[in-house]
């Protein structure tokens, strides 16, 4: 009886030690640059919201938005990417305008949740007669690296002020720290375009001497050229505070919105998984905007309309209203392949085949 009894416990202690070590599942969230902001708020997604709903999340660098959307679409092991606003607003321009390619990509695409506002800066040498954005025209251009949504920012902006492509001859594809070597060494880059939100590690590493090297242009939302631009984009003011080694005030800016995007899966294992993670983010919040990068004090749990083409990851959408419900309810309110020509778009969104 002894025997039976002890094998009895032995084999609970072991069937419990079981459940309790069920393996967190793996997935991977694509960001952008190690020295952008995605991937940071990707890192603050991996530390304080996937272990709750039990995932082992993996911030993956990238390119950026542009490549995020084709590797969520067909990489294996990718659930999550950070996109720009405009980047997913082109790919469904593209597919509307009858790119099957575009349409492939972006029509089982799915947001999670809109997040907060990035910066858009443009950096010229401290001597240069350029001040402001709508002086760039013609400017020998780091764009961004193609794939990447800085990239697309650049072509987009450049076509709403200008009503003319981003002239190829004059427009380089570099990374950040590439091009703002050549900016300030041989002088062959004239103006850097950098999308980041602030405070960009790009820029808060730099040292003070770095002003008597280089400067940030400023926007004017009276200029002419400005009306179309801030039809898609959003004023901003880049903080004297968040760079104090390169500003000493405030510089009027852009931005673009930045969303948390998934795919339209219907596995029911991986669907039950990223509604647990919808959970965990609404429930832990709070955790972030304390702990994590300053930008997700900028986020509000909130399911906004979205444009045309747009549309919530429905089991998540689901989840995050249960749980601002359950919020509200308790008292505790939330922050808030024939020969073709390719365009430049085309080609920065890597649908030139």
């Amino acid at each position: 009886m002894k025997k039976i009894v002890l094998s009895a416990l032995l084999l609970a202690g072991l069937l419990g030690h079981g459940t309790a070590a069920v393996a967190a599942v793996e997935y991977k969230i694509v960001t952008a640059s190690e020295r952008g902001t995605y991937i940071k708020i990707g890192r603050d997604l991996a530390q304080f919201v996937a272990p709750a709903a039990n995932i082992k999340l993996d911030a993956v660098p990238s390119a950026g938005s542009a490549e995020n959307v084709r590797r969520l679409r067909y990489e294996p092991g990718v659930k999550l990417a950070l996109v720009q606003s405009d980047v997913y607003q082109s790919f469904l321009d593209m597919a509307a305008a009858g790119n099957a390619a575009a349409g492939t990509m972006i029509r089982p695409l799915r947001v999670i949740l809109p997040l907060y506002n990035e910066e858009i800066y443009f950096i010229v040498r401290a001597d240069s007669d350029r001040n402001y954005v709508h002086e760039i025209r013609n400017a020998k251009l780091n764009a961004g690296e193609l794939g990447s949504g800085t990239a697309l920012t650049s072509a987009t902006l450049y076509r709403l002020m200008f009503g003319e492509p981003m002239p190829d001859a004059g427009v380089s594809y570099l990374s950040n720290e590439e091009a703002l070597a050549k900016l300030v060494t041989d002088k062959t880059i004239d103006v850097v375009a950098v999308v980041a939100g602030q405070p960009a590690k790009l820029l808060v590493d730099m040292k003070p001497e770095s002003r008597q090297l280089i400067k940030l242009l400023k926007f004017d939302p009276g200029h002419p050229s400005s009306e179309a631009v801030l039809k898609t984009y959003f004023p901003a003011n880049v903080r004297a505070s968040s760079y104090p080694n390169l500003l000493t005030t405030d510089l009027p800016s852009l931005a673009v919105k930045a969303f948390l995007v998934t795919y339209d899966f219907e596995l029911k294992d991986t669907e039950s998984n990223l509604r647990h993670m919808a959970r965990s983010l609404c429930q832990n919040l709070p955790l972030l905007q304390d702990k994590g990068h300053p930008k997700w004090r900028e986020v509000e749990l909130a399911l906004p309309d979205l444009g045309r083409g747009w549309f919530y990851y429905a089991p998540t959408a689901r989840e995050i209203r249960t749980c601002l419900a359950g919020e509200t309810r308790a008292g505790r309110p939330l922050k808030s392949r024939a020969v073709k020509v390719c365009s430049q778009q085309e080609r920065i969104l890597g649908l030139c085949q």
